[in-house]
């Protein structure tokens, strides 16, 4: 079986130039029709504006200024656009002469678009305007932007994964809060306020980091400071159960019990 390289690796002679490439200027009744049969080979396609739709292997994606797509052998899709805003586009079919991995993504919108941009215009005018040494360029030209795509997916990994550290700290300095303030009458608004996030998304991100909804842990944080004083202060059941905001004795006694199996009385 023949060893797949990785895309970064591969020699820019092993990208294999096909004579289908252009920039266009769609007209309003534009849509592009799903073919007989699947993609032969790879496509790079990216929108410089205007608005569509495209239908990728059954995917829909909006199309949408500096939206980028990379199709493969073997992808079925068609697309259709705005007539009242027309795509204008680029597409630059090749191929590779050795299989490889680590190909990019099949979609995305591209954040440093003047880069992408710059390379495409440069590889269509190099062959409009038949220039020395264009096939040697062009491969270069499409080496780089793969670089280009990889690099951007790269820096949004990295920015998701930052991201997602952030909202770890900030979900565990609310149930920090939580369990250090049990007696407060805490609510999703203001826990979520603290944070900058709406009530929803903060209760969602809540229970997927700490393994159980707000309201559960607010109770669990009060009936292990109850235990604590119980334990240790010589307070009575009805100040404790008062320390932490319960006014209703039987309510907090089977609360207690729900998650102990103790009665307070007991641990008294």
């Amino acid at each position: 079986m023949m060893e797949r390289l990785i895309l970064l690796h591969i020699s820019p002679e092993h990208f294999v130039l096909k004579p289908y490439f252009a920039t266009i200027h769609c007209e309003p009744n534009w849509a592009w029709r799903k073919r007989k049969a699947p993609m032969p080979n790879y496509d790079l396609f990216y929108v410089w504006s205007g608005h569509g739709e495209m239908n990728l292997n059954g995917k829909r994606y909006a199309l949408r200024p500096h939206s980028c797509f990379l199709f493969r052998a073997g992808d079925v899709n068609d697309a259709t656009h705005r007539s009242d805003h027309p795509l204008v586009l680029t597409y630059i079919h090749f191929d590779l002469a050795e299989p490889a991995t680590q190909i990019p993504a099949p979609y995305r919108v591209i954040k440093d678009f003047i880069t992408l941009e710059t390379l495409l215009s440069r590889y269509v005018k190099l062959f409009l305007t038949q220039a020395y040494g264009a096939e040697v360029e062009a491969k270069l030209i499409l080496k780089q932007a793969m670089i280009h795509l990889l690099r951007e997916e790269q820096e949004n990994e990295t920015a998701q994964s930052d991201g997602k550290r952030k909202l770890d700290e900030a979900i565990l300095e609310v149930a920090n809060y939580v369990s250090v303030h049990p007696g407060f009458p805490h609510n999703v608004e203001h826990l979520a306020m603290r944070v900058n996030m709406s009530p929803k998304y903060f209760s969602q991100r809540f229970k997927e980091k700490m393994g159980q909804t707000l309201r559960s842990y607010i109770v669990e944080s009060r009936i292990r400071r109850a235990e604590h004083l119980l334990h240790f202060t010589g307070m009575s059941v009805t100040e404790t159960a008062y320390a932490l905001g319960y006014n209703d004795m039987h309510f907090f006694s089977r609360q207690f019990k729900q998650y102990t199996g103790r009665n307070p009385s007991e641990i008294r």
